[in-house]
């Protein structure tokens, strides 16, 4: 799949060519370090994954530009929603066992605001769909045939149920067998979730994912559910998931992590405490793959994965990185 990495193997980038600092353009210095957290950042963008770099750019383009901290995570991950060859984010990613994409999202202010849609058809931009449940309606969540007729009538982009030809392509080899285990590997739960704090102290989030592929037609992950797949209190931090979304689900990944942030852990600390209960509860530990990504008020970081392979996208005044989490599985 074009240099796609295997969810749960070790693998590596291409080296990544710096480039100068200039601030006053909204450009900063791409580096490549280690993780975990020690450095603190404000204001800064942290995302799941590669395809992070670009929704990050954008991201913090707008926030540059005088846009809102939530206007940047809405339009940072839109980039990854838009990406044609991304088979895990909007409406090109791959389909369900019946061959229908169905996608998920939600984002979150840090003062408890949140929006999200599940099991949405044809709207091209959930993220944006998710915001429109936050700000316009009594709700926290729409789902299926409601969400998508909302979607309609506040007039948002709708497009016509057909797969991308990627996806065509890989449901068909899928069919194959047609086994209802598909093998987990990045392109398979490649979600992507933002999280970002601005120089006031405000606090967002956002993920959006077309899900667990060749799913069960109605099957929802964690990337829409509040607490688990995102969750944001700028009092304390922010964290989100990407990974197989049932043990996430468990264990209320990113609604755990804030909390023990809350209790006085590091956003590492609290990122490696969720990995270990996951692995506790796992029901299928040899087939699961999970990584968290955190940051508390004061700007500091952390990441962990049940396995290697999970990477997350940075960026701050100083420069911009792409990062290789720490993991549970050396």
């Amino acid at each position: 799949m074009g240099g796609r990495r295997k969810f749960i193997k070790h693998s590596f980038l291409s080296a990544l060519a710096g480039v100068p600092l200039a601030a006053q353009a909204g450009s900063l210095e791409l580096s490549r370090k280690k993780s975990p957290s020690g450095q603190r950042f404000t204001p800064q963008i942290l995302s799941t994954w590669n395809h992070g770099m670009p929704a990050n750019d954008k991201a913090w383009e707008v926030l540059n530009g005088g846009g809102t901290l939530l206007d940047a995570v809405e339009q940072g991950v839109m980039v990854t929603e838009n990406d044609l060859s991304n088979l895990s984010v909007g409406l090109q990613g791959l389909p369900d066992r019946e061959g229908i994409v169905t996608l998920d999202a939600s984002i979150m202010k840090g003062d408890g605001s949140c929006g999200s849609v599940a099991f949405v058809r044809q709207v091209k931009h959930p993220i944006s769909l998710a915001r429109k449940v936050m700000e316009k309606t009594p709700h926290v969540m729409l789902v299926g045939e409601g969400a998508r007729l909302f979607a309609a009538a506040e007039g948002m982009p709708m497009e016509e149920e057909k797969l991308s030809p990627k996806a065509r392509e890989a449901y068909l080899r899928w069919k194959k067998n047609s086994k209802y285990q598909p093998i987990i590997n990045i392109e398979n739960h490649d979600t992507i979730g933002m999280v970002g704090i601005d120089e006031n102290g405000a606090m967002a989030g956002s993920c959006t994912t077309s899900g667990l592929a060749y799913k069960m037609h109605g099957r929802v992950g964690d990337s829409p559910i509040i607490g688990a797949g995102l969750f944001v209190d700028e009092e304390v931090g922010a964290a989100t998931a990407t990974g197989l979304g049932e043990e996430v689900i468990r264990i209320c990944g990113a609604f755990l992590i804030v909390e023990l942030m809350r209790q006085g852990r590091t956003p590492q600390e609290a990122c490696e405490e969720a990995v270990k209960r996951a692995v506790a509860k796992s029901k299928d530990l040899d087939n699961t793959q999970i990584g968290f990504l955190a940051l508390n008020k004061e700007g500091d970081f952390g990441a962990y994965a049940i396995r290697p392979g999970f990477n997350f996208a940075q960026h701050h005044r100083q420069g911009k990185a792409l990062i290789d989490s720490q993991s549970w599985f050396k």
